[in-house]
């Protein structure tokens, strides 16, 4: 009798089994995954300790909600995390929905890149989510190590030669934003000067040319080094033939303030310009300078992303 136990154990264990695979599975699946230890590593020397009203560092990367999966893409951004794994919970039934609307649109991950520090912001991002919700989220950043060595060589330079210590703040910032638009010059050719990457800090210091990308991450930086808090801000028109904008913003004597060093330099009949309508500027002030002689329309910015304004 003793004989036919184990192999009626096995038959009924296969029978079992097979009756209910897709429930064992599911269970397994849910145990394994919240016990899931995450591997969580510190940033880099360029990581952000500051948080803003679009996005927070995150303390748990168990995402609940929407704004739980924008804290937690912003971390691994900031954080210059190269790939990073979470888990959707079983209760957050929308997870797998809301990660896939966020990865997909470009507009919400360039707003969340705006808040980094320029070295750690990104060029490219691929998540993947598989059934179980375990996901993988990728990053290429824009700045290599070579060039960051470069810009920070300059930056020292920048600094020393015009900043004074025993000047006020505002003069100082003035002295260093006068001396970037003297020494770079708008590229109008950009488009067709890819190679020499005036769209970032690297170009704009080392062929002292720049768009206003290259503009504001090349101010984003100094003002980093000098410990203001500050992010980039932009303007995304909804006309896809129409091109964007982006400038600085910087917290200052307790409220945030406009840079634009690109509307400071503007491009013009030949001669060099040098402004100040646009340094250190309210909204307010800001949107007085454009309704000048020349009207601009590049400083309209989403209030529910940079909501310090």
């Amino acid at each position: 009798m003793k004989r036919f136990v184990v192999p009626f154990i096995c038959m009924l264990f296969i029978v079992i089994t097979a009756l209910y695979y897709d429930k064992l599975v599911n269970f397994a699946t849910d145990f394994f995954t919240d016990k899931k230890d995450l591997t969580i590593l510190s940033g880099n020397e360029y990581t952000k300790n500051n948080d803003y009203l679009y996005v927070q560092r995150s303390n748990d990367y168990t995402p609940l909600g929407y704004q739980d999966i924008l804290n937690i893409f912003y971390s691994i951004i900031n954080n210059h995390w190269d790939t990073f794994t979470f888990y959707c919970p079983k209760e957050y039934e929308e997870c797998v929905d809301d990660i896939t609307k966020l990865s997909d649109s470009s507009l919400t991950l360039s707003n969340i890149n705006n808040f980094v520090h320029p070295y750690n912001s990104f060029t490219n991002i691929k998540t993947s989510i598989d059934s179980n919700g375990e996901v993988i989220v990728k990053v290429s950043y824009l700045y290599t190590k070579d060039q960051i060595s470069f810009i920070n060589n300059e930056v020292d330079k920048i600094i020393s030669e015009n900043y004074n210590s025993e000047l006020p703040l505002y003069d100082n910032l003035k002295n260093i934003h006068d001396y970037i638009i003297n020494t770079t010059k708008y590229d109008v050719d950009y488009k067709n000067n890819k190679e020499l990457q005036t769209f970032n800090a690297y170009g704009a210091l080392k062929e002292h040319l720049a768009t206003c990308n290259g503009y504001s991450d090349l101010m984003a930086i100094i003002l980093s080094k000098l410990n203001i808090n500050n992010y980039k801000i932009a303007y995304n028109p909804n006309d896809p033939n129409e091109e964007g904008h982006v400038w600085n913003a910087l917290y200052i004597d307790g409220v945030w303030k406009h840079l634009d060093l690109t509307w400071d330099d503007p491009v013009g009949d030949g001669r060099d310009y040098l402004y100040h309508k646009y340094f250190i500027v309210s909204t307010e002030e800001m949107k007085e300078a454009d309704t000048g002689n020349i009207q601009v329309t590049e400083h309209e910015f989403d209030k529910l992303v940079y909501q310090e304004f």
